[in-house]
């Protein structure tokens, strides 16, 4: 499974698709101080991205793949600067 939810941290592991976009938006949308971890996830779809551009969940652990860790780093940060 490419998303594993714990206590008040998402998993995403491997390839996370637009499949999990919508349990992931429902599952941060009811634990707002949730916080994700990105380690093991080798791609993002972007619906799954918008979610977390979205949401704004803290990341704990970005991607250890460079060049997804540089494209998430600046999607995310970018949007959660926006909101303030």
């Amino acid at each position: 499974m490419p998303i594993e939810f714990k206590k008040n941290l998402v998993v995403c592991r491997e390839h996370v698709g637009v499949e999990e976009a919508e349990v992931l938006l429902s599952w941060l949308q009811k634990h707002r101080s949730a916080q994700i971890d990105l380690a093991s996830c080798g791609y993002l779809h972007p619906a799954s991205l918008q979610v977390l551009m979205a949401a704004a969940p803290r990341v704990k652990a970005w991607p250890e793949q460079a060049e997804l860790r540089r494209w998430l780093q600046s999607a995310i940060t970018l949007s959660q600067t926006d909101k303030r």
